[in-house]
């Protein structure tokens, strides 16, 4: 991991095109101002972990619905 120092309007850059500048400091909450390109996801750590394991609840099957799915495909032959 890489530690840095920055201060209010101070920024770093990550690649060509995510710059990342310091906004605010109050306390121990620090403000951060993203520019990035619209394709670049930015998600808050909490959301992307909440997303991830959303997706992970619904990517996994349940032994009823793959009965379900089986029975449903057996009943759509002729």
């Amino acid at each position: 991991m890489l530690v840095l120092t920055r201060r209010i309007g101070e920024s770093l850059v990550i690649g060509e095109d995510v710059t990342i500048r310091v906004l605010d400091v109050k306390g121990d909450v620090v403000r951060l101002g993203v520019d990035a390109p619209r394709h670049v996801a930015i998600h808050r750590q909490e959301v992307y972990d909440a997303v991830v394991a959303a997706n992970r609840a619904a990517a996994v099957s349940s032994d009823e619905a793959v009965a379900a799915l089986r029975q449903a495909v057996r009943g759509r032959r002729p």
